[in-house]
Order: structure tokens, then sequence, then C-alpha cells
């Protein structure tokens, strides 16, 4: 139940429309005891007609027995009435406020669903990068959809039971307490056992739940690689082998959902059974107690007793299933609050300033970068001043990519420091940095939208004009202007419904549109055809005017105009220089241009 509650930390429920629901509640259960307890008179008046007058009573519904009593003596007919009327009144306000506390109660779950649901997606993009090379795509997708989704079913429906059940439960009690002392004091014995022997089926639904959310993780993640990689399972027969995986996964869902829901659905109707022996007990019981010497319970009492015992099995059943559903919502609680707990190790420090504009320099000074124990940079020391070109090239491996992620904190330093300016960029806000550069990578990365909205992702203000215009610079205008739809095209998933000189070319307008100071490109061309990179280079150096860039090179040709070139292996800098300077150091970087017969 602890872990449970954490949960409150995550979601705001507003106290009126708590308090309300709770009102709303406890006015259903009082009209509903009401027409309950008018049975008493009712089977009076029926079976004991001929009798004296009852005794007195004090208490709410003993009043208005006490009042009715009169008029049942003087016309039976026209207490009955009565009795019928008050029924069905009571009846109609007992529904009339339990819609009331579904009508508040409804959007209050369905807002607590939605805010705890902005609140993971939220955290998601604020994670940093490394945070995702450890999770797979599909697995923190199952989160986001079947996690939420269990807490939907298990957890959040649950509020109703904790406020609505009880307040049911204990009514009801209450009202047969003070009808039978010595016949509820028996039936309280007899329930905490009923619930002992639920408790026992239902414990190990938390596990099994936790089970069931990480090879539904395992299983999305698998449909998630084969969508994209459809062409290459097909293209290497590899159809069986990914259906075994496939199998192997579905069919641990099955055993594990199967298992799961058997003990859950065993909750409900045990507890009925279990109702109804008990029922049953009281029944022999409550005779006794009519047909004892004492008379310790009135014969018109004993019915309402046993229909408030019956009442009170469906909100126990309630009850039951809402432990049920709590050890199965605890594991998706756990397995959110992995996430919602991760540490955001890139954020905005106390005080940070704005970076306006980009002047002088980026400086790394002795920096060193590790992941998971493994040092991927070491002493780095490089100075990329305003308006030049450096490239980094190096095996795969090297950590060239790793190094170009430390500028826009992707990741932060562990040793030495990165400066722009003369700054630390730990001292400027994250979204001031990243305003100054743009970054096109080596494998375009577009989303299912229309071209224009791709182009203009860091500005969705732009016009149409801006985004026509970068994307002449790109030269990729001409085939947007092809497309039935111009700008408007929707590209489909990761845009697929392009080629792939065309993604790139997009990627790069969305490059240009920005318009940044600094750019960081990681081998732009090397997807693209030949005519493709002839455009796509074209476009790159015009973009690269005036302009200061960080270039990773895989095509040694593409950076034989650099100002500098930084050669990298396993993580540290060997070589350095221009391209003729370097062939002549005779080092590694020759080698490297031979294997690509670079003359």
């Amino acid at each position: 139940m602890k872990n449970f509650f954490r949960i409150f930390k995550y979601i705001h429920i507003p106290k009126n429309k708590l308090a309300f629901y709770a009102l709303y509640t406890l006015l259903a259960t009082l009209f509903s005891l009401l027409s309950i307890g008018m049975l008493s008179p009712f089977l009076n008046l029926i079976f004991n007609a001929d009798n004296p007058a009852p005794t007195l009573q004090s208490n709410s519904i003993g009043q208005l027995k006490n009042y009715l009593q009169p008029i049942i003596d003087k016309d039976k007919l026209t207490g009955l009435a009565i009795i019928c009327v008050i029924i069905v009144v009571a009846t109609l306000l007992k529904n009339l406020f339990l819609y009331l506390s579904y009508y508040i109660s409804t959007p209050v779950r369905n807002e607590i669903l939605s805010s705890f649901r902005l609140r993971l997606y939220d955290k998601i993009l604020k994670l940093p990068v490394s945070f995702f090379t450890t999770q797979k795509k599909g697995d923190v997708m199952s989160r986001m959809t079947g996690d939420i989704g269990e807490i939907q079913s298990s957890i959040v429906q649950t509020l109703e039971g904790f406020i609505k059940d009880p307040v049911t439960i204990l009514g009801f009690l209450i009202y047969m307490v003070y009808l039978s002392p010595k016949l509820s004091l028996f039936l309280l014995v007899m329930l905490p056992l009923t619930g002992l022997i639920i408790g026992r089926i239902s414990k190990r639904l938390k596990k099994q739940s936790m089970d069931y959310s990480v090879v539904a993780g395992e299983n999305l993640s698998h449909v998630e690689e084969t969508l994209g990689g459809i062409k290459v399972i097909k293209a290497f027969t590899a159809e069986k082998r990914m259906m075994d995986k496939f199998k192997k996964t579905n069919t641990q869902l099955f055993v594990i959902l199967n298992r799961m829901t058997k003990r859950r659905d065993l909750a409900s109707p045990l507890t009925e059974v279990l109702g109804v022996l008990v029922l049953c007990i009281i029944l022999y019981a409550g005779g006794r107690l009519v047909f004892s010497p004492g008379n310790d319970l009135a014969s018109g009492d004993l019915m309402p007793f046993i229909v408030s015992f019956a009442m009170m099995i469906n909100p126990a059943k309630n009850l039951s299933t809402t432990i049920s559903n709590i050890q199965r919502g605890l594991g998706a609680i756990e397995r959110l609050e992995e996430i919602l707990d991760a540490p955001v190790m890139v954020e905005d420090k106390a005080n940070a300033i704005v970076l306006k504009g980009f002047t002088n320099s980026i400086e790394f000074r002795n920096v060193y970068f590790s992941y998971q124990d493994k040092e991927i940079l070491k002493n780095i020391n490089l100075t990329i001043e305003k308006g030049k070109m450096i490239a980094l090239v190096g095996s795969s491996g090297a950590g060239k990519s790793t190094l170009s992620d430390l500028i826009p904190r992707f990741h932060d330093v562990i040793g030495g420091g990165i400066y722009i300016d003369g700054i630390n960029i730990k001292d400027y806000t994250i979204q001031s940095l990243r305003n100054q550069m743009s970054i096109v990578t080596q494998e375009p990365v577009l989303f299912n939208d229309t071209i224009a909205n791709n182009i203009a992702l860091s500005n969705s203000n732009a016009s149409l004009e801006e985004i026509i215009e970068a994307a002449k610079i790109a030269n990729a205008h001409s085939f947007i202007t092809q497309k039935e739809g111009g700008y408007t095209t929707n590209i489909g998933d990761r845009g697929m419904k392009l080629s792939g000189g065309e993604r790139q070319r997009v990627t790069i307008a969305r490059a240009v549109l920005q318009n940044p100071p600094i750019l960081i490109l990681d081998e732009a061309t090397s997807s693209l055809d030949t005519e493709s990179e002839r455009l796509v280079q074209d476009a790159i150096i015009n973009l690269m005017q005036d302009r200061t860039s960080l270039v990773i090179a895989h095509r040694l040709s593409t950076i034989r105009n650099a100002d500098e070139i930084i050669v990298l292996q396993e993580g540290a800098i060997i070589e350095r220089g221009t391209h003729d300077s370097l062939i002549e150091q005779n080092g590694f970087y020759k080698k490297l241009v031979e294997m690509q017969e670079i003359k």
C-alpha cells in the first residue's frame, strides 16, 4: 500500500470535488438505508397485523416508524401506501446522489490519468540522450501505453473504492449493529476470515503484473524493430527467425496473462460464494435470535438486517477487487517511477544566463567523458574559432559523435570544460545554447507531418516564403514542388514517402531555416547517391558560409578544405592539421586517405 499512495505525489485531486463526491456518496448510502429501513414496518404490517404496536424507538429511522405506526393502526392500506411511496422516493434520491457522485468522479479520474500521462511525456523530453541508449524504445512505449492503461483500469478506478465502498459498508454496518448488536458481532468475526482468504489469492498479482509489463515491452520493441527493418528482413529471408522470436514473447505474454487473469477473476466469484455462505449462517443465527425467549431480534427487523448484509456484498466484492487491482497496479507504478524518478543529468543551473550570440570561439579544455564506467574521451583540447570549419575523422568508436554531442549538452563532461566565448556552456541556459546551433545527422530524422512543418520544426512561426527560401538553399524546392501536395505533402512515418536524398535535403532545409551561427554535420551526405550528394554538398557549402562548422567525416573527400582536421583514436586526439600537412606527417590520417584512394 505504501507504493500505491506514492502515486498521489504525481497527481492532484481538487479538494472541493473530493468533498462533494464524499458527501453525495454518504447521502446515497443514507437514502439506501432509509429504503431498507421501511421494510421493518412493512413486514410488521403484513405479518403482524393483529399484534400490538412495538415499542417506540428514538433513532432517525425509528422516529419515522413511530410516526407511521398510528397511521398504520388507523388505516393499514394508507400506511402501506405511505411506506411504498417512501421507499420509491428514497430509492430515487439514492440514485440521484449516486449519479452526482459519478458525475464528479469521472472527470476527476480522467484528469488524473491525463495529468500522469503529461508528466511522463514531459519527463521523457527532459531526460538526457544517454538514458535512451540503454532503454528499448518498445519498452518505453509499453510504459507510456500499457502501464498507464494498467493504472487507469486497476488504480485510478479504485479511487471510488476507497470512498464509496467503505462509506457504503460502514453505513450498512452501523444500521445492522442498531438492529442487532449480537448478530452484527457474529458477522464481524466472520468477515475478516473471508478477507484473509481473498487476500491470499490476490497477493501474487503484483509480481505477475510486473512480469507481464516487462515481456510486453520486449514484445512491442520487437514489433517496432520489425516495422523499421522490414526491407532488411525480407532481403535476408529472416521472416522465420523474426516470427520465432515474436512467438516466444507472445507465448510468455499468453501464459502470464492467463495466470494473472485467473487469480484476478477468482476474487469476485469467491467473494460472492463466501458472502452467500455467510448469509445462510446469518439466516440461521438470526432465526434463533428471533425465536429465543429474550426476543433479542424483532421478527420484522430480521429481513432488513439480511437485506442490509446483501447490500454490503457488492461493495465488499468491489473492495476485494480493488485490493487485487492494487497489486496489479503497483507493478505498473514501479515501472513508471523508473522513468519519473530517473535523474535529469543535464539541466539548467541556478541563475543560468542566456547565450545571445556566438562571437569568438568554442574551446574544449582538458575534456574527459565516460559512460557506464567506460572512458570515451580523454584530455581533449581543441579550439574552434568563429567562421572556421573543423573536421573530425577516425575509426568507428573513436568518439567523434560523442565529442560533437557535448557541445549542445546532450551529455555533460565528466572532467574539464567546454567554453563558448570564454564562458562554460553549463553557465548558459540549455535552450539558448541549442538555439545557436543546428545539427544534421547521418540518418535523416523526420516526423509524420507535412514537409513544411518538418522544415519549420524549430520555428513554428516561419512564413511559407521563409520555408521555401530555406528549401531552395538546400536544393529541395524542385522536388517538393513536384509533389502533389507541394509543401503540404505528408511524408509519412519517419519520412518514408521520400527518398533518402530527399529526406536529407529536408533536414538541411530545416537547419537553413534556423539560421544558426554554429553547424554540426554528422556526414550529412553519406547516405546520398552521387547526384543528390552533389546537390546537397553545394547546399552545405552555401550554408557554411560565415558560420562555424564541426563536420564528422567518413568520406574524407568532403573535408579536404577544412581549416583543421582532428584525428581521433580511442577517445584521444592523435593528429591534427590541414589535409596537406597531415599527408606529410605520414601517419594515421594518411592511411585512412589511402584506404579511400584519395589523391
